[in-house]
């Protein structure tokens, strides 16, 4: 079995592997591998577990692994997999758990909004080279939060902005009136968001409808002071005309914990601006979401070697 994507090396210690016997090998991969360099690699293995989304299992890698029996993929749902290439070959496709991913994320994208308004990582490193302050931060009460979407993990963002005392509008292209005042939101016109809110935050599904919902056009109708918060898709945004309105400094800034390609080139242009505050995808990263993927795997493991699987990917 190979582990992917294990970044920290805690996969080992997280799951219960000796409950699977001593006939089941277990190899960590702690750095993502590019495509031809999985095909070599991955070649022996029976069974691969995926982190995620952090790296794709395309009909061209599937096809170059011919030990491949057993695809484990933590979380609910994933768009990175080719489902068919795996079914054609008889091999089943199972997940875990969510994890904390909502209540983890709702809290990461917080963490991003305070970092950016009150310029926490200047003045982290400035304390840190000896420097006393250099910045004037800005507080949230009286402001006004933007929400593009407003499912579970956007009500949940919303809840906390009304904690902080902010105005709270919302859009997304099926939101009625109604679910939005039940969550304690006001239903505004996508443009209207954009030109008024003081925070724009995005927790919408990636789609071909949604990709670059996010453009120069939106871009442009926010304010000068205005920050970009997404910790929900990279692709969401239109990159390119991200990364030209911060190098312009229309908007204050942008809080990213997601990106187009990931993980993010050591020189990609993102990482040399002073106005983009960049995390990388820490979004469901916490102790109790690793915990419950493993012990999935491992539950997930035994139930296919007994001929019985359990959590069966469903690909409708």
């Amino acid at each position: 079995m190979a582990v992917l994507d294990d970044y920290q090396r805690v996969a080992l210690e997280y799951g219960d592997w000796e409950r699977l016997g001593p006939d089941l090998d277990v190899t960590v991969f702690d750095r993502n591998l590019d495509l031809e360099e999985a095909k070599v690699a991955l070649a022996p293995y029976d069974v691969l577990c995926l982190m995620r989304e952090r790296m794709a299992l395309p009909r061209g890698l599937i096809e170059a692994l011919p030990n491949l029996r057993l695809v484990i993929f933590t979380g609910v749902r994933t768009r990175s997999i080719d489902f068919a290439a795996l079914a054609e070959r008889g091999i089943i496709a199972c997940h875990t758990g969510g994890g904390e991913m909502q209540p983890a994320t709702a809290e990461l994208t917080w963490g991003l909004i305070l970092s950016a308004m009150r310029h926490l990582p200047r003045e982290m490193a400035g304390m840190r080279d000896g420097f006393w302050q250099t910045t004037v931060g800005t507080v949230l009460e009286g402001r006004t939060l933007g929400l593009l979407g407003l499912g579970k993990l956007g009500q949940r963002v919303a809840a906390i902005g009304a904690a902080f005392g902010m105005q709270r509008i919302a859009w997304s292209p099926n939101l009625t009136a109604e679910r939005a005042e039940a969550a304690g939101v006001t239903l505004v016109d996508k443009d209207r968001l954009f030109a008024t809110s003081d925070v724009v935050t995005l927790h919408m599904v990636l789609s071909p409808a949604t990709q670059h919902l996010v453009g120069a056009s939106e871009l442009g109708l926010m304010r000068p002071e205005a920050l970009l918060v997404n910790t929900s898709r990279g692709p969401l945004i239109d990159e390119n005309a991200l990364i030209e309105t911060l190098r312009a400094g229309r908007i204050r800034g942008a809080a990213l914990d997601v990106y187009d390609q990931e993980p993010l080139p050591a020189n990609h242009p993102l990482r040399g601006l002073g106005n983009a505050y960049l995390t990388p995808h820490l979004g469901y990263v916490t102790e109790g979401s690793y915990r419950l993927f493993f012990r999935d795997v491992v539950s997930v493991i035994a139930a296919w070697r007994a001929g019985a699987p359990i959590n069966v990917a469903s690909v409708a």
